[in-house]
């Protein structure tokens, strides 16, 4: 009995280090596949890669389960390689291929892949000073924990807005969204049944309720391109009849 459990332990272990970074495999597919990164919002590397990286320096000031912190580095590995994926194949509409971007130094919208990882590198830096400074705070460990706690619950966010922009979900892929769904809706059930505290369960009830709001656009929009790939693709139709006809 004792070796059953944890033979199973080791499997959950596994499973909860390797499955979440996993689910992005094939989005990251499906854009090289089309060569169009149109419909998946890149701002869902950016809030994963700053909480992930975030959360490592929390291990180091407050050893949790050692999967988690697999699933951290696997994460960071598989959001990069996404990234680099979606500026590949970027949409000829994106703000920073039109200069349109309205962020502040047009943050995560920026032309080359070279910047995101000049920022990334920026970020660890500052986070290995602090952390040099104020490692041994309490306090400041439980303050990191809860910062990337919280962002990765706004994880959905940015697909969210991004569907309601362009009235669809087309380029974001079924099975990244059954992945969310499925892996906070497990997040969720564990925190209330391990009596998790408060700060727990309100961010996984939160980012599960946004996951559903995505489910819900979905059924509401569907996935038809929008229309600028829309105008691509008739141009082409046209050019090749032109050129059947010629």
């Amino acid at each position: 009995m004792i070796e059953s459990t944890g033979w199973l332990s080791t499997v959950a272990s596994i499973g909860m280090a390797v499955g979440p970074p996993l689910v992005y495999a094939d989005q990251a597919y499906s854009i090289v596949k089309k060569k169009d990164s149109t419909g998946f919002s890149r701002d869902v590397c950016a809030i994963l890669l700053i909480a992930n990286i975030t959360r490592c320096f929390f291990w180091l000031g407050d050893w949790f389960e050692l999967a988690l912190l697999v699933q951290s580095i696997l994460m960071i590995l598989a959001q990069l390689a996404l990234l680099y994926i979606c500026i590949l194949y970027r949409p000829r509409v994106s703000p920073e291929s039109l200069g349109t971007s309205n962020r502040l130094l047009s943050f995560w919208q920026w032309s080359s892949y070279t910047q995101y990882i000049e920022f990334l590198a920026g970020l660890i830096l500052c986070q290995a000073i602090l952390f040099l400074i104020f490692g041994r705070l309490t306090i400041f460990v439980t303050l990191l924990g809860f910062f990337a706690l919280g962002l990765e619950s706004t994880l959905p966010i940015p697909q969210l807005i991004s569907n309601y922009k362009q009235r669809s979900l087309y380029g974001f892929r079924m099975s990244t969204l059954l992945g969310w769904l499925g892996g906070d809706s497990f997040k969720t059930v564990y925190f209330f049944l391990q009596g998790s505290p408060l700060q727990f369960k309100v961010c996984a009830i939160f980012q599960l309720s946004i996951d559903f709001a995505i489910l819900g656009q979905r059924i509401m929009y569907g996935n038809p391109p929008p229309p600028p790939v829309l105008s691509e693709e008739e141009d082409l139709e046209q050019a090749l009849a032109l050129a059947e006809e010629s």
